[in-house]
């Protein structure tokens, strides 16, 4: 955050995670002042636009209800609410901490000038419209996507190869099985991901199938789609498989581990964090995207057919899950091939 800040960042997202070093109140760091205005505004010395992470995702709404977030975040020093799940109740919330003084309108002030400095730093006042053939001329570009790859290949991280499974051999391994959680598009464009990444690999020369087992909303699948999963699997030279916020009670472990038990070969995909490795066992090759966007999911095709090598390195820790005190792989931890 120093380096972002030193080099003219514009803006800087709170997330939802309780920081106790930083502030013991058990707030989390969006509605939290002593991190937003004592730590980011006043040690830190940013003063660009402060925005939260979803106001609807429950690490944020659970202790406080949707209307008095929208207050405690502004007082904490955010000048930007993203998704409000109840807009009105939010709007009026603020409204009527301002007609009661709990929050000043000189703090509102501060706020709107910081959001009005930055478009005009951006030039959105000068120019703020843009015809259709601008925008095709500008989003989406042939050298803005070949970018987006290369930056998704310089991320996907190799945390497991047994035998030096990975990159399969398109010889000895050409039948795959993709399967697992198909959450939705980040963007609502694209998906879904065992398609996708089943598709990257068929251009890559191999012969893969796609069978979704759950989604974002329900990643565990039931234990009539890991039947279907196992069948499906048998007649394979190897399997795929895409996990999604894997946790102790959750029947992904199944679902891997019976996958496993049949002799083929488990390639498993965390594609949005990378902990799911330390709950899972069998596996024979590990990966961590760290989302499920088609972009990311190709490069995790490319990885694992050898067109790519895995560069990512892990920007956390990963700590065994019976034993959270010790670390399975450390910051920094990633093989090479």
């Amino acid at each position: 955050f120093k380096a972002a800040i030193a080099a003219g960042v514009d803006s800087v997202m709170t997330a939802h995670i309780v920081f106790p070093a930083f502030d013991p109140s058990g707030d989390p760091a969006t509605l939290s002042h002593p991190i937003l205005t004592g730590l980011l505004r006043e040690r830190l010395g940013f003063e660009g636009v402060v925005i939260t992470d979803s106001l609807a995702m429950e690490g944020v709404r659970k202790k406080y209800g949707d209307a008095r977030v929208a207050v405690l975040a502004i007082k904490a020093g955010v000048d930007q609410l993203l998704n409000p799940p109840d807009l009105p109740a939010a709007w009026n919330a603020v409204l009527a901490a301002v007609r009661g003084g709990e929050i000043s309108e000189a703090r509102l002030d501060a706020s709107l000038r910081r959001i009005l400095e930055l478009k005009l730093r951006r030039g959105l006042f000068k120019d703020p419209y843009a015809g259709r053939r601008a925008v095709d001329r500008a989003v989406g570009t042939r050298s803005h996507l070949t970018e987006a790859d290369r930056i998704a290949d310089r991320t996907v991280t190799l945390l497991v190869n047994k035998d030096k499974l990975l990159p399969l051999s398109r010889r000895r391994r050409n039948s795959l099985l993709v399967v697992g959680v198909d959450p939705a598009a980040p963007s609502g464009t694209g998906g879904p991901t065992t398609a996708v990444l089943a598709a990257a690999l068929n251009e890559l020369g191999f012969t893969a199938t796609a069978l979704p087992t759950g989604t974002g909303a329900k990643p565990d699948p039931g234990q009539d789609r890991i039947d279907a999963a196992v069948a499906a699997a048998r007649d394979k030279d190897a399997v795929i498989v895409a996990t999604y916020n894997v946790t102790a009670a959750s029947s992904q472990r199944a679902l891997v581990s019976a996958l496993a038990a049949t002799g083929r070969p488990v390639v498993q995909v965390a594609i949005r964090n990378p902990y799911d490795i330390a709950r899972l066992s069998g596996v024979a090759a590990a990966l961590a995207t760290y989302g499920w966007t088609d972009v990311e999911v190709r490069a995790a095709a490319r990885v694992i057919a050898g067109k790519t090598r895995p560069y990512g390195r892990l920007p956390v820790s990963v700590p065994r899950a019976d034993d959270p005190d010790r670390v399975l792989y450390p910051i920094g931890h990633g093989l090479r091939y």
